[in-house]
């Protein structure tokens, strides 16, 4: 192992100094960022959209209820017929005409009222008109009842149970959820880096080997010894580009976002729900509970146990999934070949990612959950979702994540060292594109 070090070196500088992923290196960032200041400006621009509807009401039920807000304003036409309410919302450039006919009762007049538009409106604007009559609506029906408007929105308040812990703790709906979806990030973090990364590590034992340099190198250096040189080195040279990126993306953003005064909410405000103010707001109190309650959940979440097992996950699913690739490179001899290999690597990444959000979400103690994050190929990922919710009681079982461990750590041993057999045989073979059958003979050699 005297050589590895020096493997290690050679492979990261000759990533490090590539123009390529120099330039990538400083380019993705300000690309990264523009396309959030892009995102951020679209949005406020669209929100910054008002649209105004016409409204020609014949009937005697509606009277003040369709009041302007930042995204819509109404305008009421009078004595005119339909025919010329159209033509007058057309010219001059209206989003619709909400009309609502003269009849007897009020659920005539919401059954055949219409909304007419050049072309096909937007949802958030119907649900708005919608919501409006059918509030009319209800009004009326509980009149017909006999029960007041008070007496209904006494009814018709929102309820929500408390929940609390057996301490006492008092706890929010949806935690678990946001738990996930931070693990998830994590795990996704580290899907990304395997398939960018790995590839690299594929790419270069493939280059190498079509160049015949191979052989120059392996006549002073063990196969194995150059297969983990090179998966070493090449994610030494990607943690240094991820670093990079973090830190020089950060400071853009924060610089860019000041220079341009963009308020980083409108990347998470959605246009519907703005401007729809059916009334004024209620509850604040509640609301700025609600918020400390969610603030201390997500302060009280085990950050530093947290990335600790983020790095040990990263590092042992990459070098498994790395060996693999790399196996992969030694067995072909052009990308092309590759195909046929690359989707049952990926695969296992692919379910971590999709049926671990669905399984975690749902139950994060359920089996579903559990073998994902035990079985090696899918638990860097799967586990890293349910590890925000802490280990031990209330969290991960203890025995379920030394489990995980041992099963990770004996799984990159067992791979390290059958795609090691196969780098050796593979290296050296030209000129045949190998069949499953043949690679799982030369595990036998």
């Amino acid at each position: 192992m005297s050589k590895l070090p020096l493997i290690i070196k050679r492979e990261y500088l000759a990533k490090v100094r590539n123009k390529s992923f120099v330039i990538m290196t400083f380019l993705s960032p300000i690309l990264m960022v523009g396309m959030i200041l892009l995102i951020a400006y679209l949005t406020q621009l669209n929100d910054n959209e008002k649209r105004v509807i016409a409204i020609l009401n014949e009937s005697d039920f509606f009277s003040n209820e369709f009041v302007t807000s930042e995204s819509t304003s109404f305008v009421n036409f009078k004595d005119i017929t339909l025919e010329e309410a159209k033509d007058s919302t057309a010219s001059l450039g209206y989003h619709g005409l909400l009309y609502l006919p003269s009849e007897a009762s009020l659920e005539i007049v919401a059954n055949r009222s219409f909304f007419y538009s050049k072309e096909a409106p937007n949802s958030s604007v119907l649900e708005r008109l919608e919501l409006t009559i059918k509030e009319r609506l209800r009004q009326e029906r509980l009149r017909e009842l006999g029960i007041s408007t008070d007496e209904y929105a006494q009814m018709d308040s929102d309820y929500e149970i408390n929940i609390s812990t057996f301490d006492g703790v008092q706890n929010v709906k949806g935690i678990n959820e946001i738990k996930a979806f931070i693990g998830g990030g994590f795990g996704y973090l580290i899907m990304m880096f395997i398939i960018i990364y790995g590839g690299f590590v594929m790419r270069s034992v493939i280059e190498e080997k079509t160049s015949r340099i191979i052989e120059v190198i392996i006549s002073s250096v063990k196969p194995f010894q150059l297969m983990l040189g090179k998966i070493i080195g090449t994610s030494l040279a990607g943690v240094t580009q991820f670093a990079i990126w973090i830190i020089s993306g950060s400071l853009l953003l924060f610089v860019a976002l000041a220079i341009f005064n963009i308020d980083p909410a409108t990347l998470s405000k959605g246009s519907v729900t703005s401007g729809m103010g059916v009334g004024p707001d209620q509850g604040i109190s509640a609301v700025d509970m609600t918020m400390q309650l969610y603030a201390q959940e997500l302060f009280a979440i085990p950050w530093g146990l947290l990335l600790f097992f983020f790095l040990i996950y990263f590092i042992m699913g990459y070098l498994i999934y790395s060996s693999i690739y790399a196996a992969i490179g030694a067995a072909v001899d052009n990308e092309t070949d590759t195909q046929q290999f690359i989707f049952p690597v990926i695969l296992p990444l692919m379910l971590a990612i999709y049926v671990g959000f669905f399984s975690v979400f749902s139950n994060p103690h359920g089996p579903i959950a559990v073998g994902f994050s035990l079985f090696p190929l899918t638990s860097p990922i799967v586990m890293l979702m349910r590890l925000p919710g802490g280990i031990g009681e209330g969290g991960v079982p203890v025995w379920e994540l030394v489990t995980s461990l041992l099963i990770l750590i004996t799984t990159f041993i067992g791979i390290v060292w059958l795609a090691a057999k196969i780098y050796r045989v593979g290296i050296l073979m030209y000129g045949k594109k190998p069949s499953y059958k043949e690679i799982f003979k030369w595990l036998k050699y």
